[in-house]
């Protein structure tokens, strides 16, 4: 479009309108947050154009020294910002600005609940803080030009939140870009200078740009006499009423220095937080944070925080905003995805070097030694963090493992260097104390662990409530030992990962043959051996009647209450895993798998008896059946399953 074309209208997205309405209504619980989105925004708008003008020289010519000014206008009502950064094409502000969190505006917008505390958590979540503005403004306004684009190619943008915007092609001279919000009456008391300098010093301050507000100029007794001598030669001074005029001038407000850069002793706690919250567009303050600086051939810092609560994104793991890259203070990329393993995506910070060049790309960091050293000590640094989280302050450890600890499981498979450290900081449910709460470590277990006992014993299925009733735990309720019950989908990867821990193996209690070793006594074992050969005729007959359904059927050492279970072997993945990929429409290969029978049940003995053929036949696949769904397995044919149990009913119910 030229500079003469007609305004355009547009209608936000559907959810858009949702969010700016809320909006309206005040999410937010302190809306001075929205000056620092919109400074966040300017200051990331002079990095990138600072950080692309490494390679294109041409786009910043003209631009003098990267800033940001704030204006205020008390009598129009109006609060600007103004940076002279990388501008937005008219293509760009109709992707970036028409539309809302668009990786996950539905599920944003299903999570709301109108509980003003948690949605505006969720809002800080989901990154949609330029909104924030229509809090305090009936009407925002934004002029922008991206560098590299003509004059004639600027953008001026205008909504009134409601339910769309307008687009208009105009001239302006620089690039950079203008946000303009018209002040409601009530939020009025925002345009005083005073209170406009806390606010960017409260939330800004670290901002690594010069934040400038005009300042009344104040006159200095040599000003007042050289006035006064100008005034003098003036003749109709005397008569004629004269305005005095205010100076004013362009005065920094912030340190404009990298808060990271500093020492930690110079820097506050609130100083801290606030940087965090505009690194990570977090509405709460961090769980924890490590600051560090390394000197040497390789000098740099590094800044890491862990966040209280999970991002909404968290599981997409091709999303990666968790940690920026600096050198010498230049911002040059984020989703730095190199400078941190997949396992710790939900750590937030900057990493600052001194010694890697400007024009650092993704194909040099791929294979940079330098950065190999940097990721490695970080590495090492979150994981000490941690580590001494958990030791020294327990409840808080416990709300970090409920918001993380599914993503620091994945550590166990893709950081071999790491694992033992990793698996330090595992929490699991047991059957020391039945409960949902996770929050026994490996080291607690095997603090218990019986003298005779040489294995870590586990259990894994697809819920809690599966994994506490497993048939699989009732010979180790009834001697005692404790076993690790697990009971989410990444466990069963992880364990696939994990072969020991301080010396001792692990082993689950659904799969392979059962080895209590020293823990089984002789009596026990004395019975075992009774009822195989009781019942050989038995399993055998039960192995024809269910066919290639099962590898085998024998005589169970780990029943004491269930009629019966299924085992695979070590190397197989267990049935509510098979389940679970088979729902997500991935082929899974044939595992058959062992049944094992108590011969204790009465429902065993009573097949061990004179049933003819076709109740036999039904019984035993009831028996089968039953112990897939009680693995959390899905029936190949549920509706043969209740003819079968129908059918095994009205006998009971005819022999009454």
């Amino acid at each position: 479009m030229t500079v003469s074309a007609e305004q355009e209208t547009f209608e936000f997205q559907t959810e858009a309108k949702q969010l700016l309405k809320l909006m309206v209504h005040s999410l937010y619980s302190n809306k001075e947050i929205f000056m620092r989105e919109l400074i966040s925004n300017a200051s990331d708008a002079c990095d990138k154009l600072r950080f692309d003008a490494i390679s294109d020289a041409k786009l910043t010519q003209g631009v003098a020294d990267l800033q940001i000014k704030v204006e205020f206008d008390a009598e129009k009502k109006t609060l600007s910002i103004i940076d002279n950064g990388i501008g937005m094409s008219r293509d760009e502000v109709i992707e970036n600005i028409g539309t809302i969190a668009k990786s996950g505006t539905r599920e944003f917008i299903d999570k709301l609940t109108g509980d003003q505390k948690k949605d505006s958590q969720l809002i800080g979540q989901f990154g949609v803080g330029f909104y924030s503005v229509f809090i305090v403004a009936h009407k925002v306004e934004m002029l922008t030009r991206k560098a590299g684009l003509e004059s004639d190619q600027g953008v001026h943008w205008v909504s009134e939140g409601e339910g769309s915007y307008t687009l208009e092609s105009i001239d302006i001279p620089e690039t950079g870009t203008k946000v303009i919000l018209h002040i409601r009456d009530e939020e009025a008391d925002l345009l005083d200078q005073f209170r406009l300098q806390n606010i960017i010093k409260k939330y800004s301050d670290h901002i690594n740009l010069p934040i400038k507000m005009l300042t009344e100029v104040q006159e200095t007794e040599k000003d007042k006499e050289d006035n006064k001598e100008e005034d003098n030669k003036e003749e109709d001074n005397k008569t004629e009423d004269k305005k005095e005029e205010k100076k004013f001038e362009w005065e920094t407000v912030n340190q404009a220095s990298a808060l990271w850069s500093r020492p930690k002793k110079d820097i506050s706690e609130e100083e801290y937080n606030e940087f965090y919250k505009t690194v990570s567009m977090d509405y709460e303050e961090p769980l924890a944070k490590v600051h560090s600086h390394v000197e040497g051939n390789n000098t740099y810092t590094t800044l890491f925080y862990i966040p209280k609560r999970a991002p909404f994104d968290m599981y997409d793991r091709d999303k990666r905003h968790g940690v920026k890259l600096y050198v010498n203070r230049v911002y040059i990329m984020d989703d730095a995805e190199h400078l941190m393993p997949n396992y710790l995506r939900f750590v937030r910070g900057v990493v600052d070097s001194d010694n890697l060049p400007l024009n650092v790309s993704r194909e040099i960091l791929q294979s940079n030694p330098m950065i190999d050293r940097i990721r490695s000590a970080s590495v090492k640094k979150i994981l000490s963090l941690l580590e001494s989280m958990a030791t020294n302050d327990k409840e808080k450890y416990a709300t970090f493992w409920e918001a993380f600890g599914k993503v620091l499981k994945e550590g166990a498979g893709e950081d071999f260097a790491n694992k033992d450290q990793i698996a330090k900081l595992f929490r699991f449910s047991s059957t020391h104390e039945i409960k949902s709460t996770a929050d026994v470590s490996l080291d607690d277990y095997i603090s218990r662990m019986k003298p005779e006992q040489k294995h870590i014993y586990f259990i894994a299925a697809d819920s809690f409530t599966a994994v506490k009733n497993s048939p699989h735990l009732e010979v180790f309720r009834k001697k005692e030992i404790e076993v690790l019950l697990m009971s989410e989908r990444v466990d069963e990867w992880m364990m696939s990962h994990m072969s020991e821990y301080a010396d001792k193996k692990f082993k689950s209690v659904a799969k392979g043959d059962l080895d209590l070793g020293d823990l089984s006594d002789k009596e026990m074992q004395e019975e075992v051996e009774k009822a195989e050969t009781e019942f050989k005729d038995l399993t055998a007959k039960m192995k024809d009647a269910l066919g290639e359904r099962v590898k085998e059927v024998r005589v169970s050492q780990r029943l004491t209450d269930s009629p019966a279970c299924l085992i695979v072997e070590d190397g197989d993945m267990a049935i509510s895993m098979q389940n679970l990929f088979k729902q997500a429409g991935h082929e899974m290969p044939a595992i058959q798998p062992t049944m094992e029978i108590n011969p204790q049940h009465i429902l065993v003995k009573r097949l061990n008896s004179d049933l003819d053929d076709a109740q036999f036949n039904d019984w035993a696949h009831i028996l089968f059946d039953q112990s897939i769904l009680s693995e959390g397995g899905q029936l190949e044919d549920p509706s043969a399953f209740v003819s079968r149990l129908n059918t095994m009913l009205a006998g009971f119910a005819l022999s009454r």
